[in-house]
């Protein structure tokens, strides 16, 4: 079996054409019409002079569109490109540099920034702008569906697969980075999306997959994925979209300038979801909320349908877990990992609990001590959480950072993503959380995840990010910027005395800054960066 996403999906198509592939509001794409306008996108994008290897930015909302482009890209043996659609202008012009990106697409919202930035890119050649109904079409950009519907389909074609796709990672800290996989390595992950997580064999041919897919579409089994989090990270990308589908599923998506809970639930109950793809408590938390409103309301949500909620890339807390699971029974997984490779999950229903940042390990995941030791299970000592199996080619144009994060260990490749845990005695792990925001107190390594769940486990927190700021004694102090619940007060003193029992004495926040709101970004990982400046404000310091 050819193990190459756009030829991966083209079985998909022959085996249910006549099955959705993709909704978003009211567009409704079937999978032979997301096969064909797919390969007439790819025709449009050669006839501009784009091929092989050719990098296409999407600076865009979620939409339809955003995952058709992508098999158009794959048709043509080129890679998308994910752009944040919160970047400006010296953002978005250095990954669009940075991916070396010949074309981009972009909402008509987005068009002032691009026209600002294009000027700046040699390499850009192409502007597609997508319709929204809210700016005209841009001087020199050519519209969508227009672009699309200029040519025949792209005939179908052999691929190889070592051609490279490439997500670019934000991270918590440093400059956007483009992260390399080959065709193969990326199939195997969302192989590992789209038949492990359900628990149908892995096909090993083409004609198993298209077995596997048929018998599920008569058993009414196939996917029907929601992706509440945004399409432009892996977590919406991967588990959201390109997963289900490559079991034969459908990817649903929602406008998604602002979250909206209730209208979550409700795409829930029109489209029949089975699966809800979300990022941690800053999706989970609204979402009971809304249900827990509902239910008060006497006018509770229909979520008959939903058999899995998956979230992966922040604190998922067991709390929130049951919280959604009183209204109904299902399964969620907690999948621990990032952009750079998948380490481990966290499963719970009604009847099996798990603990927060509780992770069972992949066969494939190690944790090492700093001098690259293997942490003895039980020991209590912290550990760097090593990725093994599909391990990244490395960062795009940056082998420097490639060499420390891609490594060898007693002859097997790993991903030392910064990520630190200790070894319970079971093998399972406890998540610390990640280095680059380590907090050092007079020489004491303080996380603050950690932290941080600890505060939000007072009723009258909401949300929380821990920093660390200048100390002239113990090098940095610890400061919780928290925002309490609507109706809520709680002073700093109280929130002190709460945390005394929950965390060693030098983990404890010195100073809590109360905000009415704790910023994340639209994927919902933390943003320390505006976390300590609120601190430094707060604090008036420099």
């Amino acid at each position: 079996m050819r193990m190459h996403l756009a030829s991966l999906w083209e079985i998909v198509a022959d085996t249910v054409p006549d099955h959705p592939a993709l909704i978003h509001a009211q567009t409704r794409r079937s999978w032979a019409e997301f096969d064909r306008r797919a390969a007439q996108l790819a025709s449009a994008f050669a006839a501009a002079g784009l091929g092989p290897d050719s990098k296409i930015g999407h600076y865009l909302y979620n939409c339809a569109e955003y995952t058709e482009a992508h098999f158009a890209a794959f048709k043509m043996s080129a890679s998308p490109i994910n752009v944040n659609y919160r970047y400006l202008d010296e953002e978005l012009r250095y990954l669009l540099d940075n991916s070396d990106s010949e074309a981009v697409l972009f909402h008509g919202r987005l068009a002032e920034r691009i026209d600002r930035v294009r000027g700046q890119l040699p390499k850009l050649k192409l502007l597609v702008q997508v319709d929204d109904g809210e700016a005209p079409l841009l001087d020199g950009a050519v519209d969508y569906e227009a672009f699309l519907n200029s040519g025949d389909p792209m005939p179908r074609r052999d691929r190889s697969e070592d051609e490279i796709y490439m997500l670019y990672t934000g991270g918590t800290t440093g400059m956007p980075k483009g992260v390399m996989y080959s065709q193969r390595d990326q199939c195997m992950r969302l192989m590992r999306l789209g038949f492990d997580f359900r628990d149908v064999p892995r096909p090993a041919s083409e004609a198993e997959m298209a077995a596997n897919i048929k018998r599920m579409a008569q058993n009414g089994e196939l996917p029907i994925a929601l992706t509440a989090c945004p399409l432009m990270h892996g977590t919406g990308m991967w588990a959201g979209a390109m997963g289900p589908m490559t079991v034969g599923g459908c990817a649903v998506t929602v406008p998604n300038l602002h979250f909206d809970a209730d209208a979550v639930w409700a795409e829930v109950t029109r489209t029949g979801a089975t699966d809800l793809v979300i990022v941690g408590d800053a999706f989970a938390k609204p979402l009971a909320d809304a249900l827990d409103r509902a239910k008060a309301a006497g006018t509770p949500h229909d979520l008959s349908s939903l058999r899995l909620i998956v979230s992966s890339g922040v604190m998922w807390t067991m709390e929130v877990k049951e919280r959604l699971l009183a209204h109904h029974d299902m399964t969620l997984i907690d999948a621990m990992g990032s952009t750079e490779g998948t380490t481990g999950r966290s499963v719970m229903t009604r009847a099996t609990k798990a603990a927060t940042a509780r992770f069972e390990l992949a066969d494939t995941t190690k944790v090492f001590s700093e001098d690259d030791q293997e942490v003895v299970p039980g020991s209590g000592e912290k550990g760097l959480i090593a990725t093994g199996g599909v391990v990244p080619i490395g960062y795009y144009k940056d082998p420097e950072k490639s060499a420390k994060t891609f490594r060898t260990v007693n002859g097997v490749r790993y991903t030392f993503g910064g990520d630190w845990a200790t070894v319970e005695a079971d093998g399972s792990i406890t998540l610390l959380g990640r280095g680059s925001v380590c907090i050092n107190s007079a020489g004491e390594k303080i996380f603050p995840e950690e932290v941080e769940e600890a505060v939000k486990l007072n009723p009258a927190i909401y949300d929380c990010l821990v920093v660390g700021v200048p100390d002239e004694r113990f090098g940095e102090r610890v400061v919780a910027v928290a925002a309490p619940r609507p109706g809520d007060t709680l002073d700093e003193a109280d929130l002190i005395t709460f945390l005394r029992d929950k965390l060693a004495g030098y983990k404890l926040p010195k100073h809590v800054v109360m905000v009415d709101k704790v910023q994340r970004a639209p994927n919902g990982k933390a943003d320390y960066k505006w976390a300590k400046a609120a601190a430094h404000d707060a604090l008036g310091l420099a």
